[in-house]
């Protein structure tokens, strides 16, 4: 089979394919939603804070009465009550009045501001104020932080504990996410063992590695391990797999070789799409349909099955639950000439050297240990030869 496709064409034909698979959604309390993602866009349904508040220490004013004051001629303003933590404020400030105040205290009606004690005195039911303040100076107005009918969190934004305390703050204590996907993974070889290995044996990475890869991406995994280079026993993994999860990744039996047989049982259990993609590392990729369940083959060797998760099969999980499109975090300028293979798109591991400028981290397709190394990944344009020396490339997160 082996028909190539671009990184763009593979990508788009997934989306298409799989267009009308959509989680289940489920409803959660917030304390379970790390990492989970919203399955729809939570509005707030008030203003926080609800009420303007200070963020000092001190008496609540309005501004335009301490115009003016300093040092040598403080403003004087009758101090007329004094706002507890935690209660609203019963009164109005008129002109020439003040009120004292704690740091998170309701301003009163009529006040616009509030001054730091440090800058007062008080005497005899009057405040001495010795510098002036702006109009909502050390005031955290109605809504500043989240305001009514805002997006406080969107669908398919990976919830961080920052989100879940907006979300508490809102009194939002249950919110709907999207079931975690349920991908299983087989990792094929006669080579391929668990635990202890002999001579020309090698263990099982790919689905210790994908896995993890798997559960970053907010996924459930079922590992099914390692069968041999056997028709009857890949295709028994497969058929057990599509039974016990939403999508099934198969490492190893992808290249174009004589010992290929995973396209051959997608093909025939249900419709392989496409064997091959012009990318480097990642080539031999596979997709195909199962019982409308998506079967990917990856590359055995590690590196390249982890690069194939990154930039294809995570691109399917970024479709199906809404997720926003993968952007480069970093940036940095090349240290040296990087050639490149022409027609097939390149994806590069690099670190930054000790002048803080970008270098590959050299590597074949077989090594895993590039990317505890590396401190991301650069793209290479398929057409390209390469990169000069000197030039500002994009760097992703592994």
């Amino acid at each position: 089979m082996l028909n190539v496709l671009s990184r763009e064409e593979a990508v788009s034909l997934i989306k298409e394919k799989t267009a009308d698979i959509v989680p289940a959604t489920e409803k959660v309390n917030i304390s379970d939603t790390l990492g989970r993602m919203p399955a729809q866009d939570i509005v707030a349904a008030e203003n926080i804070p609800a009420f303007d508040r200070t963020t000092v220490d001190g008496y609540a004013v309005i501004a335009a009465d301490t115009f003016g004051s300093g040092a040598s001629m403080p403003a004087q303003l009758d101090i007329i009550g004094e706002i507890p933590m935690g209660e609203s404020a019963d009164f109005t400030l008129k002109s020439g009045q003040c009120a004292k105040i704690s740091t998170g205290g309701m301003l009163p009606k009529g006040a616009d501001a509030a001054v730091m004690v440090e800058h007062t005195d008080n005497a005899d039911g009057l405040c001495l104020i010795y510098k002036s303040v702006a109009p909502y100076e050390n005031v955290t107005k109605k809504g500043d932080d989240i305001a009514l009918g805002e997006t406080a969190l969107k669908k398919g934004s990976k919830i961080t504990s920052a989100e879940i305390g907006v979300l508490a703050a809102l009194g939002i204590y249950e919110i709907p996410v999207y079931k975690k996907p349920v991908l299983a993974i087989i990792s094929t070889g006669d080579e391929i063992v668990k635990g202890n290995i002999k001579q020309g044996q090698i263990r099982d990475v790919n689905t210790f590695l994908l896995s993890a890869a798997a559960k970053e991406y907010g996924c459930e995994v079922y590992e099914y391990g390692a069968v041999k280079d056997d028709r009857n026993e890949i295709e028994t993994a497969l058929k057990n797999c599509i039974n016990q999860a939403d999508a099934v990744l198969i490492s190893g039996g992808s290249s174009a070789g004589t010992r290929d047989m995973t396209v051959e049982i997608i093909d025939s259990l249900g419709k392989a799409y496409f064997h091959g993609i012009a990318m480097k590392p990642g080539k031999p990729t596979i997709f195909g349909i199962v019982e409308n369940k998506p079967v990917f083959g990856l590359p055995g060797h590690p590196l390249a099955a982890y690069f194939v998760f990154r930039l294809i099969v995570s691109e399917y999980l970024n479709n199906i639950m809404n997720m926003p499109a993968d952007k480069p975090k970093k940036s940095g300028v090349l240290a040296v000439n990087i050639p490149s293979n022409h027609g097939r798109e390149e994806f590069l591991c690099v670190k930054y050297d000790e002048n803080n400028e970008v270098v590959p981290v050299h590597t074949k397709s077989g090594i895993v240990s590039v990317l505890s190394e590396s401190e991301g990944f650069i793209r290479i344009e398929r057409n390209a030869e390469g990169m000069f020396k000197g030039t500002t490339v994009e760097i992703y997160e592994l």
